[in-house]
């Protein structure tokens, strides 16, 4: 794994863009380390199912901030949900992070964003945190370009008419893998 943390400038960008390129980076939290095989992007007060389309509210003021900060939050009263925020400060977007290869310290496919914060222990503690400066908390760059579907998004009453959610093609479904020195996925 190349332990380079995604820099600011690469939230920076256009969410769409952001939310296609982190198929297949790492998401490291504590002792947990995954590859992202699927996403969903939620962009600025035109779309009826980010939660920044009411506005500016203390809950979604981290949407309106610093690109590359989490955005936690907790849904049903009983899961949290775990976005990175994107596009220019000012400008309220952000990736949820719907789907994890779990590679370390074991292997499990993480489906779900809930499903996913509940494993890895993710919870509102974690609101408001630079993913570009610990090791601890962070994204990396990883080798895999994976091909991916874009879908409606799901699990939301409006906005499902877009397109918005990344599905990567191979890493969702493949075989129990040891990503180690010894072996890598398939190409």
């Amino acid at each position: 794994m190349n332990n380079t943390i995604l820099p600011r400038n690469f939230y920076e960008r256009p969410t769409l863009t952001v939310a296609g390129e982190l198929l297949g980076k790492i998401l490291k939290f504590s002792n947990f380390s995954g590859i992202i095989t699927e996403v969903e992007a939620y962009i600025g007060m035109d779309d009826p199912a980010c939660h920044a389309a009411r506005g500016y509210t203390n809950r979604t003021s981290v949407m309106f901030g610093t690109p590359g900060f989490s955005y936690v939050y907790f849904i049903y009263g009983m899961y949290y949900c775990l976005n990175i925020v994107t596009e220019a400060e000012g400008f309220p977007a952000a990736v949820l992070i719907r789907g994890l290869k779990l590679t370390e310290p074991l292997e499990a496919n993480l489906g779900g964003p809930g499903i996913l914060c509940k494993k890895l222990n993710i919870t509102k503690e974690h609101n408001k945190q630079d993913l570009t400066i610990s090791h601890e908390f962070c994204l990396y760059e990883y080798h895999l370009k994976p091909d991916y579907v874009c879908t409606p998004r799901i699990g939301i009453s409006k906005g499902k008419e877009k397109f918005w959610r990344f599905k990567s093609c191979v890493l969702a479904e493949m075989p129990k893998i040891i990503l180690n020195n010894k072996y890598r996925p398939p190409a």
